[in-house]
């Protein structure tokens, strides 16, 4: 990556989970430790600033010692709600966004992201497992704010319709779809716990 290219990371915890009883899911311990905690390690090497996109318990979240940053709105509007946010608060060319759900997810995997956006000269690089993209393991060009503003100021939300507005290019994580794997119920929370446990 050119060393001229500022970034920075923003871990998307701002949803309401009500799948899982309405629980803040970047707080939920995974094998002991909170979710977001994963979400920070694997950002925090490859970005200059980690941004935490929480609308609840913000003092809980600044205690990881990183800004916790809110949506614009109080209504709960989406992932493209903390992006945006974050493209606002970051001083920062490219922003690298993850959730904080998925903590099997290592920096390794947002290097490539990054590198697979610079090497196509592409707005935004996308994961894709093979099968499907995943929207919200993103690198992403901050100049794209002004876009953002508008799709949501229009009452859209679906992150894959903005998306396929802009210049983007698929990143293939087919050999090792589990990176994705998201936690959305408790149940899916002790499956995950085991199998990682066991592995």
């Amino acid at each position: 990556m050119n060393s001229q290219t500022k970034v920075a990371g923003v871990i998307l915890a701002g949803g309401r989970a009500r799948r899982m009883n309405n629980q803040d899911k970047g707080l939920v311990n995974f094998n002991g430790r909170p979710m977001v905690s994963y979400a920070i390690a694997a950002l925090a090497p490859v970005v200059d600033c980690v941004f935490i996109n929480a609308n609840r318990n913000i003092d809980q979240y600044r205690q990881f010692g990183w800004p916790v940053i809110s949506d614009q709105t109080d209504s709960f509007d989406g992932p493209l709600a903390g992006i945006l946010t974050a493209m606002i608060h970051a001083d920062a060319d490219v922003l690298v966004v993850i959730p904080c759900d998925s903590p099997l997810i290592k920096t390794e995997h947002l290097q490539k992201l990054l590198l697979a956006r610079a090497e196509h000269n592409a707005d935004v690089a996308v994961a894709f497992d093979g099968t499907r993209l995943h929207p919200v393991f993103l690198a992403i060009k901050t100049a794209l704010q002004t876009s953002l503003q508008e799709y949501l100021a229009d009452g859209q939300r679906k992150v894959e319709v903005w998306l396929a507005q802009q210049n983007w290019v698929q990143v293939d994580f087919s050999n090792e779809t589990e990176i994705f794997s998201n936690i959305n119920t408790m149940m899916e929370l002790s499956v995950l716990e085991e199998t990682k446990r066991f592995s």
